[in-house]
């Protein structure tokens, strides 16, 4: 009877969780509703959201997903208004009366006492996992988690989509998902049956990461690349992104097409000026076949300026499948749907164009 009446009580304790040290996820109310971060965090949040503050680089993700009005704090980068990051031109304005709630960057340090005064109803961050719930620990505001990668990741799709389920944007986020894989399916149609022997070798170079780079910092799996089927010689190497290149390689490469970043063409013509026979040895260097790739990551990517630069990519380097396409007006349709207006002009007018660059000048 002992033993029984033992198992019936250890019985009891398991059903009711006693003595069981387990994580009871949040329960939404009337009032609330959880969803799940890019970490498989579930976080509670107010049924309907009307304010937000941006940690990491999350401001220009609830940019293309039609919210940025509903900010109330934002970080030190993201009021530096520079082209380089189109979304801190686009709300310049609005971005210049909202308080500093982190430093941003890729080591963005948030600011805990600015982000409780701001009081916002939900913390977005695009930053590491440890600092999103070091944030909601501290604050005790519903923090969320996004990761979105490179322009057409499944991680960026994700995150816009998470962003309209909170924010109430679904509409705006369905439509730029909706186009951005548009843009994506039309890129692969116009390169993907293309023999390999058939396309002409490429080579992207004057790379920025962790700083500017000359001719030799160049990028493996180069995304705007990727998407056209570009034959990228960088991609031989083993490398999966940006990286320094040992110049003797492109020797041996040799490559048809050469795209250099307008933003560091300065460190290309110091070394020319220096260097000219190596240059010159170069078949795309001898027959003029230089051109430009706008840089896009810039306190993390401008997912707008990378399609952007597939499209002229491939109008460069197939002219035949992107006979239709003009490249800025195409660059144009693409900003004016992701930052709610045209930003080519403002890019040119800083020295970021697409054009065929002659070395030296």
């Amino acid at each position: 009877m002992k033993k029984l009446l033992g198992l019936v009580l250890l019985l009891v304790l398991l059903l009711s969780g006693c003595g069981v040290n387990q994580a009871t996820p949040p329960a939404s109310s009337p009032e609330t509703r959880v969803v799940t971060d890019v970490y498989g965090r579930q976080v509670e949040i107010p049924q309907k959201v009307e304010t937000v503050a941006a940690i990491g680089g999350a401001a220009r993700i609830l940019t293309y997903a039609g919210c940025a009005d509903k900010l109330v704090g934002v970080t030190e980068m993201d009021k530096e208004n520079v082209s380089a990051m189109p979304y801190s031109v686009v709300n310049a304005e609005h971005f210049a009366t909202l308080p500093s709630v982190g430093s941003g960057g890729a080591n963005d340090t948030p600011f805990i006492e600015e982000l409780v005064t701001a009081a916002p109803d939900v913390i977005i961050g695009f930053t590491a996992e440890n600092t999103i719930q070091n944030v909601a620990e501290k604050t005790g505001i519903p923090t969320v988690g996004i990761y979105p990668e490179e322009m057409f990741a499944e991680s960026f799709y994700d995150a816009l989509a998470l962003i309209g389920e909170i924010m109430g944007t679904k509409e705006q986020t369905t439509q730029v998902i909706d186009y951005i894989k548009e843009c994506q399916a039309d890129l692969d149609r116009r390169t993907r049956d293309i023999p390999h022997e058939e396309k002409p070798t490429v080579y992207t170079g004057a790379v920025s990461f962790k700083g500017p780079h000359g001719f030799e910092g160049t990028h493996a799996n180069y995304p705007p690349f990727t998407a056209i089927h570009a034959r990228n010689v960088a991609d031989e190497t083993g490398e999966k992104g940006a990286f320094i290149v040992d110049l003797e390689k492109l020797i041996v490469w040799d490559p048809d097409i050469i795209f250099l970043n307008p933003a560091n063409l300065y460190l290309v013509n110091e070394h020319y000026a220096k260097n000219k026979a190596f240059y010159e040895s170069l078949t795309a260097v001898q027959n003029g076949q230089i051109y430009t790739q706008i840089p896009y990551n810039y306190n993390w990517t401008n997912m707008e300026i990378a399609i952007a630069n597939a499209y002229y990519a491939g109008k460069v380097i197939y002219p035949e499948r992107f006979a239709d396409v003009d490249p800025i007006k195409k660059a144009d349709e693409i900003f004016t749907v992701m930052l709610g207006r045209p930003f080519y002009d403002r890019l040119a007018q800083d020295g970021l164009r697409f054009e065929k660059i002659t070395l030296g000048e």
